[in-house]
């Protein structure tokens, strides 16, 4: 099984990291850390450095703390995003978020931003990873104007059945289904009709837990393997080995 989006770069590791890095060894057999700005991605290229061969980078800018960026902060992190390029596996997270951000000139902002990010992806023929919360069509409507993106995958898809069902006419995009499968109806009820072929499986750590009370982590996204088995009443041992294939597809790992 792979986490194809976890963040234990976070500060919410500092005092654990190593066993939390352990405890994924013994289950998984990688992790795709998602970076979320220029100091982050720094770290997280450090830590894939530090368990290479298991833990995978990606480069990302978050949109909703990147949104009121300078025009110089954004040069700095894309040229650190080209400058290591080789060196990661994915671009992302990057994206738009509608659900946190209503104002129209940071919505506009933001998929300015994005849009570069989907040019430089497009450029270097580097997967794309997407955080597009409320906006999956738009994001489907912006990156189906590329044509080299080699993957495209929507973190966390929490989109309508009609969008989903849009995506999967692309053999490189992915939608990418996290532990909420455990607790959310709705994402239960998605997954039923959304064939394994396009299905990733992730965390979110440290978010996303099982509880608002418990900090989640990589080797949690067992469970959410385990759910999707169960609705889909397939042999997890399937579920693992399609959603695994996929990941090692996408990320080249």
């Amino acid at each position: 099984m792979i986490d194809t989006h976890c963040h234990i770069d976070f500060e919410d590791y500092n005092n654990d990291r190593t066993d939390v890095i352990k405890r994924a060894k013994e289950k998984l057999d990688a992790v795709i850390n998602s970076g979320t700005n220029l100091e982050g991605n720094q770290t997280v290229l450090n830590l894939s450095k530090e368990n290479e061969g298991f833990i995978y980078p990606t480069f990302g800018f978050h949109p909703v703390t990147s949104q009121e960026c300078t025009s110089e902060e954004l040069h700095e992190a894309q040229k650190h995003l080209i400058d290591n390029i080789d060196d990661i596996v994915a671009i992302g997270e990057v994206g738009m978020d509608f659900f946190y951000v209503k104002d129209k000139s940071l919505r506009a902002r933001q998929k300015e931003i994005f849009t570069s990010f989907i040019e430089i992806a497009n450029d270097y023929k580097v997967p794309l990873l997407m955080h597009v919360r409320d906006c999956e069509k738009k994001a489907l409507n912006l990156i189906n104007e590329y044509e080299d993106l080699p993957y495209a995958v929507f973190h966390c898809f929490s989109g309508s059945l009609k969008t989903a069902k849009r995506i999967m006419e692309h053999d490189n995009y992915y939608m990418s289904f996290s532990t909420m499968l455990c607790y959310s109806q709705r994402h239960q009820e998605l997954i039923k009709d959304i064939p394994l072929d396009h299905v990733l499986t992730e965390t979110d750590s440290p978010y996303l837990a099982m509880t608002k009370e418990e900090r989640n982590e990589p080797a949690n996204v067992v469970k959410a393997c385990e759910k999707i088995a169960e609705i889909k009443e397939m042999d997890l041992n399937t579920v693992d080995e399609i959603t695994t294939n996929n990941a090692k597809r996408v990320f080249n790992i």
